[in-house]
């Protein structure tokens, strides 16, 4: 026998009406009033339905979109001891080409009663993509956290990297050892982290006094970064910043295939400093993620939320550091002597 709303409404001191909105789980009911409908739920011996039922105090899913670039296995890691330190261990879900993709992670991790999700260059970063699923987990008081890539028309709590600034100092770097051609890539356009990052880079590239545009967006990874190279190469650029690491280092790969000594003839400054980067030939220049910090502010502000606090709708945005190491150097002095070299064949 189901629950009857009159008993239930007359234990609680509220409305049928009322008692009506908790179980169908709908908005408009305040915490306490909620607490005390469930209450008397429980008091009466009535089973809560389903999606009202205690979620599991120990799971936290953490949706990253592939791990091959190890910025994402390095967040993982670095979230995984914030979260057991407040008693939850994360439910890693990656998405491969052909597997499963984020949506379906997201139904197998509600059915696992999950307290919170923890999404790392998701969907919410795609600004093509239709962003009601996520204002459906706040909607249904899921709490969430999304990393790199800000949205607007999403209720909650953004953790990013600054773009802007990530590409700021990669072009005041080249600028600072002669470079003006300086190229740009990186992944396509329509990801939030890709224009900021652009905005950055023409930003900084104004600012030195240099207005051309020698912008090639391709795929993210080493491939496209190689592919945007050869075309950045083709138009005379003496140096390069990329998205990512990985497109720097087919960066790297395209400049030697062009005969070219890196950095005595072609300067490149990565983005993330993942793991092994420093161990590269050569060492690779490149723009660091503060991980550690953003997977820790990430962890808060999903612990605060599920801990019932109220949850913040902003973006908490981390400086990033320039760490040169070998893959820069000076502008080579016949590139300097000459504005705009002829185009390869």
């Amino acid at each position: 026998m189901g629950p009857r709303l009159a008993d239930i409404a007359r234990h609680a001191g509220v409305s049928e009406a009322t008692v009506s909105r908790v179980l169908n789980d709908k908005p408009g009911v305040g915490a306490d009033t909620r607490k005390a409908v469930l209450a008397a739920l429980d008091v009466l011996g009535y089973e809560r339905p389903a999606r009202l039922r205690q979620r599991s105090a120990g799971l936290v899913g953490m949706v990253v979109p592939e791990l091959e670039n190890p910025i994402f296995p390095m967040f993982a890691q670095a979230a995984e001891g914030p979260l057991a330190q407040h008693g939850y261990t994360p439910v890693l879900c990656t998405q491969t080409p052909g597997g499963i993709v984020e949506d379906e992670y997201v139904e197998l991790l509600l059915e696992r009663n999950v307290s919170g999700i923890i999404f790392v260059s998701g969907l919410h970063a795609d600004t093509t993509a239709d962003h009601e699923r996520y204002r459906t987990l706040v909607s249904r008081r899921l709490p969430i956290v999304l990393v790199n890539g800000f949205a607007e028309n999403i209720p909650a709590a953004f953790v990013s990297c600054d773009d802007r600034a990530a590409s700021r100092l990669a072009v005041d770097h080249l600028t600072a050892l002669g470079h003006t051609r300086i190229g740009f890539t990186s992944g396509p356009h329509r990801y939030v982290p890709v224009r900021r990052k652009l905005e950055g880079y023409r930003a900084a590239m104004a600012a030195n006094g240099l207005s051309e545009d020698l912008v090639e967006l391709s795929l993210f990874g080493v491939e496209g970064g190689h592919a945007a190279a050869l075309r950045l190469l083709d138009r005379g650029v003496t140096a390069m910043v990329c998205g990512s690491d990985l497109m720097a280092l087919g960066a790297v790969r395209a400049a030697r295939e062009r005969g070219l000594s890196v950095p005595r003839d072609f300067s490149v400054v990565g983005y993330d400093d993942s793991q092994l980067i420093a161990f590269t030939d050569p060492p690779l220049t490149t723009v660091r993620q503060p991980i550690q910090a953003m997977a820790l502010a990430a962890v808060r502000a999903l612990c605060d939320e599920i801990a019932g606090h109220a949850a913040s709708r902003t973006e908490y945005m981390f400086t990033p550091e320039l760490v040169v190491r070998g893959s820069t150097a000076a502008v080579p002095a016949r590139a300097s002597a000459v504005p705009s070299p002829a185009r390869a064949g």
